[in-house]
């Protein structure tokens, strides 16, 4: 009790609310790109409505390319690219850009499975009236495959919350710069543990909520 008493509780505060800026922008910017990219994917692929082979192959590879990358060597890699766009590599601004990067192809690859959950005939139903690939895509992929893409985001905002933690490795900000400076290069295991205990509670609520949500939109 002693030691969670002299803890600096206001650097602690500062430190998650980075973490929630960092999570709160990057699950936004990742929905933003890998929502139209995951549908697109989807689109593009063997027997949908606007199959494309050399299409899907590139963005897959790109895909694919930059989900193998761990996510701390992909921080290294788009430093200059992050300094480019933010004007920094470090502190909440600098994590951002590597955080979307490494989310939005696996969000995409998770909107892309949502989308192939959707009963064909609904689709096929709608092209028979005449519906627009804008129309099918806003009017019925979307809407059929809402409990889906909401779990794809509580999955990604999980993720997140881990990548976060990771960038304090080169100066990002947030709990995860924080357990890196006090808890393991000065040794205080107290720091350690509450800024643990702080992401573990994140997480649950994220998935709590987000199971919440998938099942008020699941079809009974």
């Amino acid at each position: 009790m002693d030691k969670l008493m002299e803890l600096d509780w206001t650097e602690i505060g500062r430190a998650t609310l980075d973490t929630l800026t960092m999570l709160g922008l990057s699950t936004v910017f990742t929905v933003l790109i890998g929502l139209p990219l995951g549908i697109l994917l989807f689109l593009t692929s063997r027997g949908q409505m606007l199959q494309h082979g050399t299409v899907y192959g590139v963005l897959s590879l790109v895909v694919n390319v930059l989900r193998s990358v761990p996510f701390i060597i992909l921080m290294i890699m788009v430093i200059p690219f992050t300094k480019l766009l933010v004007g920094t590599s470090i502190g909440v601004p600098g994590s951002i850009p590597p955080l979307v990067i490494a989310a939005a192809p696996f969000f995409a690859r998770l909107v892309e499975t949502a989308l192939r959950e959707v009963d064909r005939g609904v689709i096929e139903a709608a092209q028979a009236m005449g519906a627009s690939y804008g129309q099918i895509v806003s009017r019925v992929l979307l809407p059929e495959a809402r409990p889906g893409l909401i779990a794809a985001i509580t999955i990604t905002a999980v993720t997140l919350v881990s990548y976060t933690a990771m960038s304090g490795v080169i100066g990002g900000g947030g709990l995860g710069d924080l357990a890196i400076r006090y808890g393991y290069q000065r040794f205080q295991t107290t720091v350690m543990i509450v800024t643990v205990l702080v992401l573990l509670a994140l997480v649950q609520i994220l998935q709590t909520l987000g199971d919440r949500l998938v099942r008020r939109y699941q079809r009974k």
